[in-house]
């Protein structure tokens, strides 16, 4: 006793304190869940599925999530994303509320955007031939699009759309099928866009900035929208835009080629994977908009490296903002990017096996649970000093792993290192190892009968041949 009091805590000692405290932000997040789930076998089947998600299981389908929460079948995760009785939205507002006590910030920004689900078949709900910006290319696919928060703690997903082409909403036997409810019409991204930044409005969630690529900027009813509600904004736009300048309309490629080389401010857009991100800016005002003391800008991204790269974005403010501030929202919006790598790589936001609309939208509402869980431990985390660039003197390996300096070196803990130090120290358990072999047998059984299938199919249009 008298050693500790003198050298201060064992690293056994911390490590305890952290495993008790990671449990205790895993309770709050079952405090707000479970209470929308009726029924207790649902209650249990969905906390095991968060669970599955925050494992390092090589896909996080329901399969597998079975397996490792130690289900003797994949049953009953297949029956609490399609059958089960719970309501998807309201986990969803829950996840808001979450978000805004935890991660709230009023110069936050909310940034849209949409990512792509390859997919087999055309069963899925949404399914199509449609461009997915994961492939880079036209594939068949699903697409969400996605309303991101990213505050200076953190960015997480807050709400999501399923996007339906025009050959979904004009076969309503199809959506039928893929239980899409008969009310669900077409809408374009931008207006699922809208949809959502209402919800977060109508919801009173602190932020002060709306950011998205050209898709969203060059749908003028979403930027009159804005404007109208006194939103501010910071959305791209591509050369073909125009735009109302010194009482004419200028297309804005011409006024991005017509700048001349001098007057342009060299700013930081936040820091990037590769360090900071640096380039020249400039903006030129703009027809003022519909709120009084507003004021439109015309802002220009010029690269360092390439001056003739050049992107352009339409700013909505108060007359009082200063440029710096627009580039910083441009640096924000770049984090959605993070969001989609982090939430499909760490809690499979892209891995599920669901084919109806109603299990897209459970899958996904969890997975953001998931990973708005991560980014709130991560946030507590944060250091608050500046990154140390060595090892302090004096400081050997098992007090520099100490728990309770999460921030190494100054390095601050990544959602992957949370997620896996999660697993590790709170959530992990052993299983028989009947068990274990139970599954593989049930694997090899199921692959069986799909394989007797698929081969009886190419024998029938063999025959037919």
């Amino acid at each position: 006793m008298e050693r500790r009091q003198e050298f201060g805590p064992s690293p056994t000692d911390e490590a305890l304190v952290t495993v008790q405290t990671w449990a205790l932000w895993l309770t709050e997040v079952e405090r707000r869940i479970l209470p929308h789930f009726p029924r207790s076998d649902a209650r249990r089947r969905v906390w095991a599925y968060l669970r599955g998600l925050l494992s390092p299981v090589e896909r996080k389908n329901g399969w597998q999530i079975a397996e490792v929460v130690g289900d003797a079948t994949p049953y009953g995760m297949q029956h609490v994303l399609g059958r089960a009785q719970w309501d998807v939205e309201e986990v969803c507002k829950a996840l808001r509320t979450y978000v805004m006590e935890s991660l709230g910030d009023p110069q936050a920004v909310l940034v849209l955007d949409e990512t792509g689900f390859l997919k087999k078949g055309d069963h899925s709900a949404g399914v199509a031939r449609q461009y997915s910006g994961t492939a880079g290319r036209v594939e068949n696919s699903q697409i969400g699009v996605f309303l991101t928060y990213a505050s200076t703690q953190g960015h997480v997903l807050l709400d999501r759309e399923l996007y339906l082409p025009q050959a979904w909403t004009n076969d309503t036997e199809r959506c039928a099928r893929a239980g899409i409810p008969p009310e669900r019409t077409f809408a374009t991204k931008p207006q699922l866009a809208r949809q959502m930044l209402e919800r977060a409005f109508d919801a009173r969630v602190p932020a002060t900035w709306v950011a998205g690529d050209s898709v969203y900027g060059e749908h003028r009813p979403l930027r009159d929208w804005l404007e109208a509600h006194a939103h501010a904004y910071v959305l791209t736009v591509s050369g073909k835009e125009y735009v109302w300048r010194a009482g004419r309309q200028w297309q804005v490629k011409m006024l991005r080629a017509m700048l001349e080389e001098e007057d342009w401010c060299r700013l930081k857009a936040g820091d990037g994977s590769k360090g900071p991100r640096w380039y020249d800016w400039r903006w030129l005002p703009l027809a003022a908009p519909f709120p009084p003391h507003w004021r439109r800008w015309l802002l220009v991204r010029r690269s360092l490296s390439d001056p003739t790269e050049r992107t352009a974005y339409i700013v909505c403010a108060p007359e009082t903002t200063a440029l710096a501030t627009a580039v910083q929202v441009v640096g924000r919006r770049w984090t959605i990017e993070q969001c989609f790598e982090e939430a499909k790589g760490e809690v499979g936001l892209d891995q599920y096996e669901v084919r109806s609309w109603t299990g897209w939208y459970r899958h996904i509402t969890l997975a953001m649970w998931a990973y708005a869980l991560l980014t709130v431990v991560r946030a507590a985390h944060l250091p608050a000093a500046p990154p140390l660039p060595t090892m302090p003197a004096g400081c050997d390996t098992a007090s520099c792993a100490r728990l309770s300096d999460l921030a190494l070196f100054g390095v601050p803990l990544s959602v992957r290192e949370i997620r896996h130090l999660f697993w590790r120290l709170v959530l992990a358990t052993r299983q028989r190892a009947e068990r274990v072999l139970a599954w593989s047998a049930w694997r090899r059984w199921h692959q069986g009968i799909a394989q007797y299938w698929h081969y009886k199919r190419r024998a029938i249009v063999q025959l037919q041949l």
